[in-house]
């Protein structure tokens, strides 16, 4: 009788085991279904009107020298080194950046005109992405003042960035209005 019970114990454990596995397994699948079923990019876009001409508004964006007085990544990780490369406001203009935080990447300057700045932006860490970052200048009011338009997009790469998607764009949003409301404060001020 013994022996009876102690197989029926170790059949239990087994199958215990073999249950836990299963709903495992059935989770995994779900969260890559999930993920099958979500965007595959995102796309993010804020404006603001600045007291200053387009001209003197597209200085400081094109100029990635001023970048890291007014990102809001860099000023959120005291850890960030930057470099800057390459002549402002021509093709090739290049801002990098290392920290704990914000992680590893680059911001390259890919075409300048008289109301564009669009720029190249590659995440090396915490994962590898790329995106567009696109700016548009118009001059608002009487023309002493500019309307910004800064736009991002990019791939979500499958499966844990689709799944972060909606957490991205939500950090995005907010990471863009405090770097408008910074680039407002320093061109103004």
């Amino acid at each position: 009788m013994v022996c009876i019970h102690g197989q029926q114990s170790v059949t239990y454990i087994k199958l215990t085991g073999m249950i836990v596995i299963y709903i495992l397994i059935a989770l995994i699948i779900g969260l890559l279904v999930v993920a099958l079923l979500l965007p595959k990019n995102y796309n993010v876009e804020k404006s603001t009107i600045i007291k200053r001409t387009v001209a003197a508004v597209m200085d400081k964006v094109g100029n990635l020298n001023f970048y890291s007085q007014w990102n809001p990544w860099q000023q959120s990780d005291p850890t960030t080194r930057s470099t800057v490369t390459g002549t402002p406001k021509t093709p090739g203009h290049k801002y990098a950046w290392e920290g704990k935080k914000v992680g590893v990447g680059s911001l390259t300057l890919n075409s300048v005109d008289e109301k564009h700045i669009h720029f190249a932006l590659e995440f090396l860490k915490p994962w590898k992405s790329k995106a567009k970052d696109n700016w548009l200048f118009e001059p608002w009011g009487d023309g002493s003042e500019t309307k910004v338009t800064w736009q991002n997009s990019g791939d979500l790469p499958f499966p844990m960035a689709r799944l972060m998607g909606p957490m991205i764009s939500k950090n995005l949003n907010h990471q863009f209005e405090v770097g408008l409301a910074n680039l407002k404060k320093m061109c103004e001020g």
